[in-house]
């Protein structure tokens, strides 16, 4: 991995922060450290309209990307070729939760951190260490429960302020953060790209499926809504989907 900026950080135990311990990263990860967005505890009402239920979920402080992963940071973990410059700093389509979970996995070897996720010795599916260290992808009650900033409606927000859809996308992915944040300062949590999410979405029924949430740059407004929940198999990789990453707090 080609790295040009040293500063100070490691891991703690309850996420990153400082430390004299030198580690050498790029200027593009340690903006993506800086953007880690501290998430407070609480608790979410989870519903599933194709079931008819309804739970609540616990949430314990984590941290959040400000962003989805971007194009740029995918190719430089991933060791992939870069992106062109104009397309660098949106976010990264076509990733399977697979390759999601890998990146997340490689983010973790960069801090000397155990990995989250175990890979089956052929590849094709992995599952979670449970001890909430690592980096990883977020639940998808932590998902919704950042997406909401502690609001209460569909939305955070006016949509043509927030998220970038079918009427103002242009068709196709724009750079992160452009658009108004909710009120922790999350971007993009609806429309551009679709996020995957740890959870197995219902396995005595679907199987591996995972779920994503979010909606994406194709969709109409109803698919951009803090609720929407969709599945789809871990190797499943599409142009308006891809994931932002979590760390236990």
């Amino acid at each position: 991995m080609k790295v040009s900026y040293y500063i100070l950080y490691s891991y703690s135990g309850h996420g990153l922060k400082s430390s004299r311990e030198t580690i050498a990263l790029s200027m593009n990860v340690k903006s993506f450290l800086e953007n880690l967005i501290q998430i407070p505890a609480g608790a979410i009402k989870m519903r599933d309209d194709r079931t008819n239920t309804v739970w609540t979920e616990r949430i314990e402080t984590f941290q959040l990307g400000r962003y989805p992963v971007t194009r740029l940071l995918y190719a430089e973990i991933m060791e992939r070729q870069t992106p062109a410059k104009s397309e660098q700093y949106h976010p990264v389509q076509n990733v399977s939760w697979l390759e999601a979970a890998s990146f997340c996995n490689r983010m973790s070897s960069l801090f000397d951190m155990p990995k989250y996720y175990t890979f089956d010795p052929d590849g094709g599916d992995a599952v979670s260490s449970g001890e909430r260290v690592g980096f990883r992808l977020p639940s998808e009650a932590e998902w919704e429960f950042a997406c909401r900033a502690g609001t209460l409606g569909p939305r955070f927000g006016n949509l043509e302020d927030i998220a970038w859809y079918e009427r103002n996308s242009g068709g196709g992915t724009r750079p992160v953060g452009l658009l108004k944040p909710n009120n922790w300062g999350l971007h993009d949590m609806l429309g551009n790209v679709w996020e995957w999410c740890d959870d197995v979405y219902d396995p005595s029924v679907y199987g591996q499926y995972r779920v994503f949430r979010g909606g994406g740059w194709a969709d109409q407004p109803r698919g951009c809504l803090a609720t929407n929940r969709r599945r789809s198999h871990p190797t499943f990789a599409i142009d308006d989907l891809g994931f932002r990453i979590a760390v236990s707090a």
